[in-house]
């Protein structure tokens, strides 16, 4: 799943590809996830030009005049960049055509990708934006694992697996410490983690990718995959399932209850 330093630099490439360039077709393969007709998206985002592509927590959002169409790309979807006349990719759940010809498409093999016109603004905070009084109430209240609480997107947006076994090994906190256990300096660095981290994963990710969209990079994890056996530090890689998902921590972290 793209995650958010993914998304972010996504979110730039398009921002440099077709920023002013006008909407000419937004061709809907599969509409199940659809809200409104495909005629009401049609009518509202065709002939506009695209002002920028932002990121909102793990949501991609395309501004079209009035309108704003958020892409979320769930747990398969990838963007692939369309050429001049170039036949859509196998999968496609919905494709871009740009005045010149260029354009990119979202294809999903589970065709769960999921187009919203207009989305309703976020209450959570996104992981870049919190500040750190923000980050120590959002952690004070509450009594669930601190990993479940950092990836819990009504509470804090953008954070997934991945990085949430990233930030807490950057922390040294064990990612089945009770949040709220968790002591303020320690909450303190792991915000400081958290800003750390997630930036230099944007600025790797940003410098691999160029232009292209080149999907999930994960090349500079430092402990979260199978792959990976020790930490930089040496410590052996630990797995257990947390919350349904596959954590990745060493005995680095220290527990917190």
């Amino acid at each position: 799943m793209a995650e958010l330093p993914d998304l972010t630099v996504f979110a730039q490439i398009l921002t440099r590809r077709f920023k002013g360039k006008t909407l000419k077709e937004i061709d809907v393969k599969v509409d199940k996830k659809l809200k409104v007709s495909v005629a009401e998206l049609k009518e509202a985002l065709e002939g506009q030009k695209l002002n920028k592509v932002s990121r909102e927590g793990k949501t991609l959002q395309f501004h079209f005049g009035e309108h704003v169409l958020g892409v979320h790309l769930m747990l398969r979807g990838q963007l692939e960049l369309l050429e001049k006349d170039a036949s859509l990719p196998k999968f496609t759940v919905f494709a871009f055509h740009f005045s010149g010809g260029e354009g990119f498409a979202v294809r999903d093999i589970l065709k769960q990708a999921t187009p919203t016109l207009d989305p309703e603004k976020a209450k959570a905070p996104d992981a870049l934006d919190i500040t750190e009084a923000e980050f120590m109430a959002l952690l004070s209240g509450r009594k669930k694992k601190i990993k479940e609480v950092l990836m819990d997107q009504k509470a804090l947006r953008g954070i997934g697996n991945s990085y949430a076994d990233e930030l807490l090994w950057d922390a040294k906190i064990s990612p089945f410490s009770v949040a709220s256990a968790v002591p303020d300096f320690k909450v303190k660095e792991l915000y400081s983690s958290l800003k750390s981290v997630l930036n230099e994963a944007i600025n790797f990710i940003a410098k691999e990718n160029g232009d292209e969209l080149k999907g999930e990079l994960r090349d500079a994890m430092k402990i979260h995959g199978a792959r990976i056996k020790k930490s930089p530090s040496g410590a052996e890689i630990l797995s257990e399932k947390i919350g349904g998902r596959i954590a990745y921590y060493t005995h680095e972290q220290k527990l917190y209850s």
